[in-house]
C-alpha cells in the first residue's frame, strides 16, 4: 500500500518593524524542536543570522551551525519553496522537516498566507501550520493605534509573542495586554524575554484537529449565537455557532458571497463545519481564497458548526444574515452577487 505523503508544515513569523522577528527566530533555532528547519526570509538586509551561519551551500541557500537552511526570496514564495523541496529531494540539502517564513515588518501576511494555500505545487508538499505574529512590549501599543499594518499582522495570528520584556521588567503592561486581545480575541498569548520563549508553544501541527484547537475554543466561553468585535482602524471579528449541519452547496454559495461582498478585505477566517454524518471540514480563507479538509475527527465534544471572520469593515447584521446561504439545499447556485436574496 502507497504510504500518503508527509506535507512538511510551514510556520509564518511576522509582527512589525523592530518588534523582534529575528531575534525570536535565533532563539528558536537553538531548540531542538526547531532544528532540521528551513528558513525562509522575504527581504535582503534583515536576515540578521550572522551569527549563525556556517558556509554557504549553494546559492541563495545558506547552512546554518544550529543545521538550518537560511534562504532569501529572489522571486515568488511559491517558486522558493518549490526550488526547496526539489533540492531536498535531490539531497542537495540537507533534509528539513518545517519551513519558517520570516516576512518583512510591513508586510500584509494575507498575499503569503493566500500564496501557501492556494499553489497547486505548494500544497502538494507542504501545509500551512501557523501564524506567530511579535508585538513590541515597549513600543507595540502605539504601534496598533498608529499603523493598519500592526493591526492587520495581529489579527489573524494563532499564536502571539510578546517581546523584549527584558527590556520593560518582565511583563506586559495591562494596557498592551488589553489592546492585544482586543485585536484578537482568539490568539493565544506568550512573553518572551531576549526572544526566548517555549517552542512548543509555537509548534502547531501535530494533526489537523490539534491546529484548530486554539481558534475552535474561544466559542467555550459564549453562550450567544454570535460575538462581535470591534478592532483598531475598521477591523473587526465575528465569532458564530450554527446549530444546523452546513452544505457543501452551502460552503460554496457562502465563500462566493464573501469574495463578492468583501474581497480582499476578508483578512482571514476559519470554520469547522458539520456536512454530514461524517467527521467535520475544516475551512481555511484568507482573502479570496478558500480551502478545505477533511478532517479525522472532531477537536472537541461539540460537534456543532462554527465560524471566525476578520477583516475589515466587515459589517455585523450582513455577516450574520450571510449564515443562512450555509444551509442551502444541494444543487444551489452561488448568490450572482454579493447582495442577500436567499433562495
Amino acid at each position: 500500500m502507497t504510504q500518503p505523503r508527509e506535507h512538511i508544515p510551514i510556520t509564518v513569523l511576522t509582527g512589525f518593524l523592530g518588534s523582534g522577528k529575528t531575534t525570536l527566530l535565533n532563539a528558536l533555532l537553538r531548540q531542538p524542536e526547531f532544528q532540521d528547519s528551513a528558513i525562509v526570509v522575504n527581504e535582503f538586509g534583515e536576515i540578521g543570522l550572522d551569527h549563525l551561519l556556517v558556509s554557504s551551500a549553494a546559492e541563495r541557500i545558506i547552512l546554518l551551525d544550529a543545521g538550518c537552511l537560511c534562504c532569501a526570496v529572489v522571486g515568488s514564495l511559491k517558486e522558493t519553496l518549490a526550488d526547496l523541496y526539489h533540492r531536498r529531494v535531490r539531497g542537495e540539502v540537507p533534509p528539513f522537516r518545517r519551513v519558517l517564513v520570516e516576512t518583512s515588518g510591513m508586510a500584509e501576511p494575507g498575499p503569503i498566507l493566500r500564496s501557501i494555500l492556494r499553489d497547486d505545487l505548494t500544497a502538494h508538499f507542504f501545509r500551512f501550520a501557523a501564524l506567530i505574529c511579535t508585538v513590541d512590549a515597549r513600543f507595540g501599543l502605539g504601534q496598533l493605534r498608529e499603523h493598519q499594518e500592526a493591526v492587520e499582522q495581529l489579527a489573524i495570528a494563532d499564536r502571539i509573542v510578546v517581546t523584549k520584556t527584558d527590556i520593560t521588567g518582565g511583563n506586559c503592561t495591562p494596557e498592551l495586554l488589553t489592546e492585544i486581545e482586543r485585536i484578537n480575541p482568539h490568539g493565544r498569548i506568550v512573553t518572551a524575554s531576549l526572544g526566548v520563549v517555549d517552542a512548543s508553544f509555537l509548534i502547531v501541527d501535530a494533526d489537523d484537529a490539534a491546529r484548530l484547537q486554539p481558534w475552535a475554543t474561544v466559542f467555550a466561553d459564549h453562550d450567544r449565537d454570535h460575538d462581535d468585535h470591534r478592532h483598531t482602524l475598521g477591523v473587526t471579528s465575528h465569532a458564530f455557532w450554527l446549530d444546523r449541519p452546513v452544505t457543501w452547496s452551502g460552503i460554496a454559495a457562502w465563500t462566493e458571497l464573501m469574495r463578492r461582498r468583501y474581497g480582499d478585505r476578508l483578512l482571514r477566517c476559519k470554520g469547522l463545519f458539520a456536512v454530514d454524518s461524517g467527521p467535520p471540514v475544516l475551512m481555511h480563507g484568507v482573502q479570496t481564497i478558500f480551502d478545505t479538509v477533511r478532517l479525522a475527527a472532531w477537536p472537541t465534544d461539540d460537534h456543532r458548526s462554527r465560524l471566525i471572520c476578520i477583516g475589515r469593515d466587515l459589517e455585523g447584521e450582513f455577516m450574520n444574515r450571510s449564515l443562512e446561504w450555509l444551509h442551502v439545499p444541494q444543487g444551489t447556485q452561488p448568490p450572482a452577487d454579493s447582495e442577500l436574496s436567499f433562495p
